[in-house]
């Protein structure tokens, strides 16, 4: 009978939330969303934080977030809807569509080359501190203007070679095949048939109060975060324009789960997924892209998705095409570790359930305990993973190497029975009030007591000697 992680899935969904809520506060994070879905069912839909650092306002999982270059992927889908009618091939060129770049120096630039960053076209002009607020994004004018002058950085297909001002003219071609702006097209296309509420291809100023607001990065601890409005970025909106949130991401990311054919067919899910190119420097290997999307690993899980930078919010979304797993965190500060939380949340869910596949020797209830702890040397919690008790350090970003088991040994706990620096086979030893409340737990040689009442004792001990 094969294994159905659903059930592992929901019963660590709640220490999910908890886990990235304590990173988040960890880090000095200002607010993020967590969504993890898989197939038709939302398993977390979980905010932290603030909207505004400046006003405290409180973040919702409702709030709308700028996810900048996840519109790749939204771009690269709007071609393929296209592709799949007949009204564009991966082999056009710019030229063929764009009439005011058809004997500029980009004009045999294909789509598929631009899809996948291989055009050799340049990132965001000679001047793109757009990207600081220091002037408007460019508009369509300013693309085709750019691309006429100073676009050609490589020849085609020499080098793998990010390109917003290569999106920006993919949504050129996108108006011109398909006989609506950019807008439009994905509002019939994706906002439409998916029922994405909280998500559109520009910042809308009608629903400025629901957008969540962007904040400055830190580059020393004590530095104040300031606010950074939201613009709209024009004629590059196909390369970052979109707005979402972390639940409707989950929703479009099971698009592109295969098997789900709501927006395009498996066979042209296959050529966006498929390998184009590996980005390696020095012969060492930074990441991997397809056709408007970006590859990745997480452990043995093989992802697709994308990350987004903009002026104030960072963003993230991982798709197992083939299991059927989304997570997605968004970030509403510059420095905002989106990946690193996203990467976590996948690392547990994997511990979870490689321990569910074991069926491992369930932890009797009179000994079964779970918390936040802490001592002098640090914090961890337990949890129930899978079935399996694990010791986890929240405050390290990858729970796949800050882990370790608690096994039942002769009706008693002990750590589980491996090589290590720590206490591997001595016992764990729960002591409770007459309440039944934990007191303290002696792991090994040293007790620790839950979070709040260490504090505590910590102050007491402190200001006592």
């Amino acid at each position: 009978m094969s294994f159905d992680p659903m059930p592992t899935l929901r019963s660590i969904a709640p220490y999910l939330s908890d886990w990235a809520s304590f990173q988040a506060e960890y880090r000095g994070v200002v607010g993020f969303q967590l969504a993890v879905a898989r197939g038709d069912e939302l398993l977390v839909n979980h905010a932290w934080g603030e909207a505004n650092a400046e006003t405290g306002e409180k973040l919702t999982t409702d709030h709308l977030f700028r996810i900048a270059s996840h519109s790749k992927t939204m771009t690269s889908v709007l071609v393929f809807r296209l592709v799949e009618r007949g009204a564009l091939r991966l082999d056009d060129t710019i030229g063929q569509h764009i009439t005011e770049l058809a004997e500029s120096p980009v004009a045999p630039v294909t789509i598929r080359e631009l899809l996948g960053h291989q055009g050799g076209i340049i990132r965001d002009s000679s001047d793109g501190d757009f990207w600081q607020r220091h002037h408007d994004f460019l508009d369509r004018e300013e693309v085709i203007d750019v691309a006429r002058r100073e676009a050609v950085v490589f020849e085609p297909n020499l080098h793998f070679k990010y390109t917003n001002i290569g999106y920006s003219l993919l949504g050129l071609i996108l108006e011109s095949a398909g006989g609506a702006s950019y807008q439009q097209l994905c509002e019939e296309h994706l906002v439409q048939p998916l029922g994405l509420t909280h998500s559109g291809a520009e910042y809308d100023p009608e629903r400025a109060e629901e957008y969540a607001a962007g904040h400055t990065g830190l580059i020393t601890p004590t530095d104040p975060r300031r606010v950074v409005p939201h613009v709209d970025t024009r004629g590059m909106a196909a390369a970052t324009g979109w707005y979402s949130t972390a639940a409707d991401l989950t929703r479009y990311g099971a698009a592109h789960v295969m098997g789900n054919e709501s927006l395009i067919s498996d066979a042209s899910k296959r050529l966006m997924q498929r390998q184009e190119s590996t980005i390696a420097v020095r012969g060492r290997e930074v990441g991997r892209y397809g056709l408007g999307l970006a590859l990745d690993k997480v452990g043995d899980r093989e992802l697709v998705g994308h990350s987004g930078g903009y002026p104030g919010h960072i963003t993230i979304t991982f798709i197992d095409p083939k299991d059927g797993l989304v997570v997605s965190v968004l970030t509403n500060a510059v420095d905002g570790p989106a990946g690193a939380l996203a990467r976590g949340v996948i690392q547990l869910i994997d511990l979870a359930i490689k321990a569910a596949q074991e069926e491992p020797e369930l932890v009797p209830e009179d000994l079964r305990f779970s918390g936040r702890f802490a001592y002098l040397w640090g914090v961890f919690d337990v949890t129930d993973l899978g079935g399996i008790l694990h010791m986890i350090n929240p405050r390290l970003p990858d729970p796949a190497q800050a882990s370790s088991r608690i096994q039942v040994k002769d009706g008693r706990l002990i750590h589980e029975e491996v090589p290590g620096f720590a206490n591997p086979g001595e016992p764990v030893r729960v002591t409770r009030d007459d309440a039944g409340q934990i007191r303290s737990v002696r792991f090994g040689a040293q007790s620790t007591w839950p979070i709040e009442n260490y504090r505590a004792y910590r102050d007491e001990r402190t200001l006592s000697e």
